[in-house]
């Protein structure tokens, strides 16, 4: 007996199938929708004569509908599980981009942009998120960290893949369509190896081989406890975490969308300027392995006001490059902006899973990410129409400063809610 015990104990725990899957999936995620978008601007505006302005409209547009859709996808995913969610999402990503390669007028690229939008939330944190909270409860902040780590590992593979080698030799169209490809590679991966919970498979999170004691007699179960949506919203802890977000968003996601016109616009060569954003994120996937770390050591507060830090003084060094400046403090502004960047992701979901635990983690994630969405559909569109105004980025840094600050705030006011059991 104790022989075929042992034979049907799983040799390796599926979890860290699903870890591994979710981090290709915030890879393609980021590498192809937000790092890849700064590095198109330039040849957008010189083959297709559109303001910078007028192009960051387009990233307002991507963030917006990803956001608006994001509360959606978490929903559906908490009733019908990822799987399918994530499939469907993979597909009408990749046809948005074969759209945006096809395009000649400004609101085809606009149009382009919805499609991309709706596809790129259905496969993107919402859902990964919620996936690897369900598999992992006591190391949760480290496999959140490995996963989101992908999202880092995009901007350092991709960015200089699409900067460096496909925009330049291919075209900015045929690169749209090598992106279309690879976000339907993830078609099989969330096929074949996305599993919402352990309990599909008649697992327990962390590999465990049975309940914990107090739950003896309990069997796997879908639902956990937390916080309905409703309940959520009617704690200041969700406004006052979802105000961090927004405020953090409009910062990090216009500073790193607009650096690389800002270093080439300082003197910096295009192919450096792609190297910065790659050097973001290398720094970002090490911080976000860091921070999720953390996260399962300190309040996850404290952690992302460490991360919020590190970008404000990150977004201070960039503010200070010149072409005098020496050629080391580009890749200063990498390291410590990388590194604090990598902080949103794991904070983001520890924040969520431990004030309004899982019941409805992905419907409340999701609410949490509109929330930044909608600050990282104005940063970007507001700092474009900036710059086609003044021709200068020196109003925008302190806009950029100020609302760090606001976001610093915010989270280190949230006190953590009671929670009853439901």
């Amino acid at each position: 007996m104790t022989g075929t015990s042992h034979s049907t104990k799983p040799r390796f725990f599926y979890g860290y199938w699903i870890v591994a899957a979710a981090f290709f999936f915030a890879l393609v995620f980021s590498g192809c929708g937000f790092y890849a978008f700064s590095l198109f601007v330039t040849p957008l505006q010189i083959d297709l004569g559109w303001g910078r302005g007028e192009i960051m409209t387009a990233l307002s547009i991507f963030f917006l509908t990803s956001g608006i859709s994001a509360p959606l996808v978490g929903r559906v995913v908490d009733r019908i599980g990822a799987t399918r969610v994530m499939t469907a999402g993979a597909l009408v990503a990749g046809t948005g981009f074969i759209l945006l390669s096809m395009v000649t007028e400004l609101w085809q690229f606009y149009a382009s942009y919805l499609v991309t939008g709706m596809g790129m939330a259905a496969t993107g944190i919402v859902s990964t998120t919620t996936v690897v909270s369900n598999w992992f409860e006591k190391k949760r902040g480290t496999a959140i960290g490995i996963m989101s780590a992908g999202l880092g590992a995009g901007g350092l593979i991709l960015a200089p893949l699409i900067g460096g080698y496909l925009i330049p030799g291919l075209g900015w169209r045929t690169a749209f369509r090598v992106l279309a490809g690879f976000v339907w590679a993830l078609v099989p991966v969330a096929l074949l190896v996305i599993k919402t919970r352990p309990a599909d498979m008649g697992l327990y999170p962390d590999g465990r081989e049975g309940p914990e004691k107090d739950t003896a007699d309990a069997v796997p179960a879908p639902v956990t406890a937390g916080l309905t949506p409703k309940m959520a919203t009617a704690s200041p802890v969700f406004w006052l975490i979802a105000v961090s977000f927004l405020a953090h968003g409009f910062s990090e996601i216009s500073v790193l969308q607009n650096q690389v016109p800002y270093l080439e616009d300082t003197g910096y060569p295009v192919a450096m300027a792609a190297g910065v954003l790659g050097a973001v994120g290398l720094w970002s996937t090490i911080g976000k392995f860091a921070f999720g770390w953390l996260c399962d050591r300190l309040s996850a507060k404290y952690v992302c006001a460490i991360g919020l830090g590190l970008q404000l003084v990150g977004t201070l060094v960039l503010m200070n490059v010149s072409p005098e400046s020496p050629g080391a403090v580009p890749w200063l502004y990498a390291l410590i902006m990388g590194l604090g960047v990598g902080s949103w992701l794991p904070t983001m979901s520890m924040l969520v899973s431990t004030n309004f635990g899982l019941a409805s983690y992905g419907t409340i994630f999701g609410m949490i990410s509109f929330s930044q969405s909608i600050g990282g559909a104005t940063g970007p569109l507001l700092a474009g129409y900036m710059y086609d105004t003044s021709g200068t980025y020196q109003q925008v840094f302190p806009m950029w400063i100020a609302s760090y600050c606001v976001s610093l705030l915010s989270i280190l006011l949230v006190r953590r809610p009671e929670r009853p059991v439901i």
